[in-house]
């Protein structure tokens, strides 16, 4: 089958057959903000077939400052629908389906249990251990990205994996939520940690590559320290 055009640059680092894999991979983008609409953005381009978008929240004016999607003219508007225009507008070929809800243990199911890889771009500890759990059920692996301020962090869980359990423990503090609604978060870092993701997700497919499994990469851009942690 004939590359299309728009993926020659791709090539070579990418061959023939394994960008005809990207083009009938599904991933779950859950959480379509300062992350995950960059991780939609990289998905769209590099040429994953069927992206599934999911997110229940609108854009305001305190996105502006990192969330890609948003622009001052999409302000109350769904992300989840900002996301599936942005992926029409970059390749019409690609298959959406966008979810204007927040995932729960209870209505993931129609969409998990179609996907290959979910990707975790929610800032709650809870809603993390949640997710985790909804992709255990259904055997996929999980890719998960959060940021703070320019500190960021990204792990590779797959199914049989202790996972978040490693990173907060088995009695984190219920109801807690990320550390970057304390510290917020800037664009640059955002787009790095989603960045880390996409390549995650983008190997896992591919089965190519050394996975973030069991290990927990850690960042801080304002001092460049990069530190991969073994998790075990």
């Amino acid at each position: 089958m004939k590359i299309a055009e728009c993926y020659i640059r791709n090539l070579t680092t990418l061959d023939s057959q394994e960008q005809l894999v990207l083009g009938d991979s599904r991933v779950c983008i859950a959480g379509l903000g300062g992350l995950g609409g960059n991780v939609v953005e990289m998905l769209a381009r590099i040429g994953i077939g069927y992206l599934y978008l999911v997110d229940g929240d609108t854009f305001t004016p305190s996105n502006l400052n990192r969330q890609l999607l948003c622009t001052e003219k999409l302000i109350g508007v769904h992300k989840a629908d900002a996301a599936l225009e942005r992926v029409k507008e970059i390749n019409s070929n690609i298959h959406v389906r966008s979810f204007k809800r927040f995932l729960t243990s209870k209505n993931c199911g129609d969409i998990f249990e179609e996907v290959d890889v979910v990707v975790d771009c929610l800032d709650s500890i809870d809603d993390r251990f949640m997710i985790q759990e909804a992709a255990r059920k259904y055997s996929i692996p999980l890719v998960s990205g959060a940021i703070a301020g320019t500190s960021g962090q990204v792990t590779t869980i797959f199914p049989q994996d202790k996972g978040f359990e490693l990173i907060y423990g088995k009695n984190y503090e219920k109801n807690l939520k990320g550390i970057e609604t304390r510290v917020g978060n800037l664009s640059f870092c955002a787009m790095f940690v989603a960045s880390i993701q996409a390549s995650e997700v983008v190997k896992l497919l591919l089965n190519r590559g050394e996975l973030l499994r069991n290990k927990l990469l850690l960042a801080d851009l304002m001092s460049n320290s990069f530190e991969i942690m073994e998790l075990i």
